[in-house]
Order: C-alpha cells, then sequence, then structure tokens
C-alpha cells in the first residue's frame, strides 16, 4: 500500500490523478455512452427474445398448415370441403348459392 500512496502523494501525483479520472471516465463512458454499451445490448437481448417468440408463433402456424396439408392430400372428403368453401366449387348439375 506504501508504492500506491507514493505515487499519489509523490511529484508525480497529478499525473496519477490524471490517469485514475481518465481511466474512470472511459469505463463509465463505455458503460452508459453511446455505441456498443451494456445498454445496446440488453436492449439487443430483448430485441432477440421477441423475435424468438415471433418465429416460435411462425413455427406452430406452418406445424397446422402442414397438418392440413396432409389432411387435404390424403382425405378426400376434406378436399372437396375445402375446395367448396375456399374456391366455390360444385358438382357438375350442383346449383350453387352464395351468402354474404
Amino acid at each position: 500500500m506504501g508504492k500506491i500512496k507514493d505515487i499519489f502523494s509523490g511529484p508525480h501525483r497529478k499525473f496519477a490523478w490524471y490517469v485514475v479520472i481518465s481511466t474512470t471516465l472511459l469505463i463509465v463512458l463505455w458503460f452508459v455512452g453511446p455505441g456498443n454499451t451494456f445498454i445496446h445490448w440488453g436492449k439487443s437481448a430483448l430485441e432477440v427474445r421477441r423475435q424468438e417468440k415471433v418465429i416460435e408463433k411462425y413455427e406452430r402456424e406452418n406445424a397446422e398448415l402442414d397438418r392440413r396439408i396432409e389432411m387435404i392430400s390424403t382425405d378426400r372428403d376434406t378436399l372437396e370441403k375445402f375446395a367448396r368453401e375456399q374456391y366455390n366449387f360444385a358438382v357438375p348439375g350442383e346449383d350453387v348459392y352464395l351468402v354474404e
């Protein structure tokens, strides 16, 4: 501890205090200043979590659509129902009434 005390009370004490204050300011600016800071990293982490939730939502939607595609491609009744509801298809000779 004596050497540190000598540095801050000796002939170079102004320079030593300058170094300590400058280093402290740089560290503080690194934490709260613009650019690549911890605050920016925190905001980025929140954005990543939000995007991961969106990805999970779309994965669930894709799974549901895959299930519907599988049903339509394997079950004739489901395909017929889909064609009637979405595209107003009808069996030849059948009358179609659109109610909106």
